[in-house]
């Protein structure tokens, strides 16, 4: 990896976190500066603007949640205790502190709608993917067996998701810890109806 390359991995591994939590255009220049202490002309030597930087950021975001997702798949054998994953990932903040701010892909898809197609469309792609992914284990444990056969898996992925993202959002309006494991336990009750 050259220099140029590391800088740029450096300057998104420190302003991720901080364009989830604060939001795309409510980062400014100064937390990017503060975060990585770099300059203004540091940054902006290695990014053509803040959306170059915000976009490479969700990547990073996108690209951390689903390692930790993955990680956790392999070491489970069957489909039902692959999508339980889910639950264990977005349901345990002690051990996966990430989602503190909000989940990038919902973040992303409200704030930028409007404002930032680039980085809309690039969330709502991450959205796609992850339903497929959804969708892909479902059809492969009805394939097996382990799943019922009238188990329609689009919806049951749409399901998933919603309820997971909900929990999530209950959290960050300021809902107690509760209110998140109310509906992250009913992921796990729509997985084990499957």
């Amino acid at each position: 990896m050259s220099k140029a390359e590391r800088t740029r991995a450096f300057i998104v591994e420190k302003t991720a976190q901080i364009f989830n939590k604060k939001g795309y255009a409510g980062t400014s220049l100064s937390d990017m500066t503060e975060a990585t202490g770099l300059t203004k002309g540091s940054i902006y030597g290695n990014f053509a603007d803040k959306d170059e930087v915000a976009l490479a950021a969700l990547d990073y975001n996108l690209k951390k949640i689903s390692q930790m997702v993955s990680a956790e798949m392999e070491k489970r054998a069957s489909y039902r205790d692959k999508l339980k994953v889910y639950v264990e990932v977005y349901g345990n903040e002690t051990k996966y502190p990430f989602f503190g701010s909000g989940c990038p892909i919902m973040n992303a898809t409200t704030e930028c709608d409007d404002t930032n197609p680039a980085l809309a469309r690039k969330a709502g792609q991450a959205l796609l993917d992850w339903k497929n992914k959804v969708v892909g284990l479902i059809e492969s444990g009805k394939k097996t067996g382990e799943f019922k056969a009238e188990t329609n898996p689009e919806q049951a992925a749409l399901t998933i998701i919603s309820l997971i993202e909900g929990a999530i959002l209950f959290t960050r309006a300021g809902y107690q810890a509760e209110t998140r494991k109310m509906i992250i336990n009913s992921v796990e009750q729509a997985i084990n109806q499957l």
